[in-house]
């Protein structure tokens, strides 16, 4: 009888032992489902302000600069971000083009600026090219491309802020 308890008590342990790992197990899953999801939701979010004016400073469908844009879409899914360009180049993983992903933000200096004074929201990742979403100060809220000239000369670092 004594015996029974004890394999009863280890028929109870090794059960337990296994579902405690496929939760383990099923919340990686679920969290790595979680990141993905709202790495798409930060992008339809921010492709859905397209053709919005530009306005300096502005965080609202008035109008929005580029850090902005960044600011109030992330702001609205309760993730904080500086309220600047250079200082949001700070924030989370600085990581190479070529392991960028949707959500992550593609930093430039445009103009002849020596630090970073451009962002962007990536948008869609190709192979040799990154579509990204920021606003313009000459045509509002649009979307462009790596590859554009100007672009592809002032592109700076991308930066992973959801992992």
């Amino acid at each position: 009888m004594k015996y029974l308890f004890y394999l009863f008590l280890l028929l109870i342990l090794v059960t337990s032992c296994k579902s405690t790992s496929s939760a383990i197990s099923s919340t990686k899953k679920e969290t790595s489902r979680n990141t993905s999801n709202l790495r798409k939701q930060l992008v339809n979010d921010a492709s859905d302000k397209v053709g919005m004016p530009y306005r300096l400073g502005g965080i609202t469908k008035a109008g929005y600069d580029c850090s902005g844009l960044v600011f109030s879409t992330f702001k609205d899914h309760d993730i904080s971000l500086p309220r600047t360009s250079i200082d949001m180049s700070k924030k989370g993983e600085i990581i190479q083009s070529d392991n960028a992903k949707k959500g992550d933000l593609i930093f430039f200096k445009t103009n002849g600026k020596s630090q970073i004074n451009h962002v962007g929201l990536i948008v869609e990742v190709l192979d040799d090219e990154i579509i990204f979403v920021h606003s313009s100060t000459q045509l509002g809220v649009i979307i462009s491309s790596t590859k554009e000239a100007y672009y592809k000369k002032s592109f700076v670092q991308i930066n992973r802020i959801i992992n």
